[in-house]
C-alpha cells in the first residue's frame, strides 16, 4: 500500500456506489474520488437541500459525474427501508456500499425507533440498509461493503446486555461502541458471505484523525462554544485533510487484493499517512459477540439477512 493514493483507484466505469453521509467531509470526498473515476455515485444523505448542494458541488468539480442524491435518515428505519426500495427499483447493481455516516460524542438521545443515536445510526441504520440491500449486492459480481469504523474503538468494548445504554450514558463509551460494532458487524458478515462462498467482500477502514465537521457537531448542538473551539484547533493544526482521511476508504473500497474483514487506517500510527493495514482490539474478531450482535440487530431491526443463514 506505500504511497498509495486516489490517483491509484482504478477504473470505476461501469460500477455504481452508494455512500452515506456524502454532503460533506469523508463521505463527500469519496464519492467525488469515485465519480472521478468513472463511478455512479448515490449520495445517500438524511438532508435534501445538504444533498442536492453537495450533489450540484460535485457535478462542478468533475464535469462528467454521474451523481444523484437519495435521501436516507439512517436514525429511522422507515427512511432506510424506503431508501432500499426505492434503490432496488432504479437499479440493476450495487458495486460498493460505503457505510460512511456517524454521528460522535453527542449528548444522550434516541432515533425515531427508540434507539441510542449513536449506536441507533452509526451500526443499527448500516446494518439494516445493508441487509436491505444484500441482494442487489450479491447479484453484483465483485461487490464490496466498506464499513467506516474509528480508533476510537478501542474506548469500549460493546455491552451486549445494554447495547442502547439504559443503565448509564458516556458520550465517548456510546461512541466507542458503536464503533466496535462497525467492526464487529464486519466480521460477522465476512464470515456469513464465506459460509455461502459468496465473493461480495466486507472490509472495514477508519480516517485517523482528519479534520471533518465530525469532532465539532456534538459541542455545537449543545452550545459548548470552548470545547468546540478546542476541536477546532485540534482540525487545524493536527489533524489531517479530509481528502487524506477518505484514503483507506476509497483503498478498502477499489483496490484489488483486498480481503474480507480487513481493517484499513493511516499508516503512521493509525494518525495519518497512506493507507496500511490497522491495529484493531481483540474483541471486535471475536466470533462470540459477532454473532451475538447479528442476532441482536435483526431483532432490533426487524431486518433478516435470509440469504445468509448459518
Amino acid at each position: 500500500m506505500s504511497g498509495w493514493n486516489a490517483n491509484d483507484i482504478p477504473d470505476q466505469s461501469g460500477r455504481t456506489a452508494v455512500i452515506t453521509g456524502a454532503n460533506s467531509g469523508l463521505g463527500y470526498v469519496t464519492a467525488r474520488e469515485l465519480a472521478r473515476h468513472g463511478a455512479r455515485v448515490v449520495l445517500a444523505c438524511r438532508d435534501e437541500a445538504r444533498g442536492t448542494e453537495a450533489g450540484d458541488r460535485l457535478a462542478i468539480e468533475v464535469p462528467d459525474a454521474d451523481v444523484e442524491f437519495a435521501r436516507l435518515d439512517l436514525g429511522d428505519l422507515g427512511s432506510v427501508r424506503k431508501f432500499a426500495t426505492a434503490y432496488e427499483r432504479q437499479h440493476d447493481r450495487l458495486d460498493l456500499l460505503i457505510n460512511n455516516a456517524g454521528l460522535m460524542a453527542l449528548p444522550f438521545g434516541h432515533t425515531a425507533d427508540g434507539f441510542e443515536t449513536q449506536f441507533g445510526v452509526n451500526h443499527l441504520g448500516h446494518f439494516a440498509l445493508t441487509g436491505l440491500l444484500l441482494p442487489t449486492l450479491l447479484g453484483t459480481p465483485g461487490a464490496r461493503v466498506v464499513s467506516v469504523s474509528s480508533t476510537m474503538h478501542s474506548v469500549a468494548n460493546i455491552d451486549i446486555n445494554d447495547l442502547n445504554s439504559e443503565r448509564g450514558y458516556g458520550r465517548w463509551t456510546a461512541y466507542g461502541r458503536s464503533k466496535t460494532a462497525n467492526l464487529l458487524f464486519v466480521h460477522e458478515l465476512a464470515r456469513r458471505l464465506a459460509a455461502i462462498g459468496s465473493d461480495v467482500v466486507a472490509a472495514a477502514a477508519h480516517p485517523g484523525y482528519a479534520s471533518t465537521d465530525l469532532q465539532t457537531k456534538g459541542a455545537k448542538l449543545e452550545g459548548r462554544k470552548g470545547v468546540e473551539g478546542f476541536m477546532r484547533i485540534g482540525n487545524r493544526f493536527f489533524a489531517q485533510s479530509a481528502e487524506a482521511g477518505a484514503l483507506p476508504t476509497l483503498h478498502a473500497a477499489t483496490a484489488p487484493g483486498v480481503h474480507p474483514d480487513s481493517f484499513t487506517g493511516p499508516s503512521f500510527l493509525g494518525w495519518r499517512g497512506s493507507p496500511a493495514n490497522s491495529w484493531r482490539a481483540k474483541w471486535t474478531l471475536n466470533d462470540v459477540a459477532g454473532q451475538r450482535l447479528w442476532e441482536e440487530s435483526e431483532r432490533l431491526t426487524g431486518v433478516t439477512y435470509d440469504a445468509l443463514k448459518v
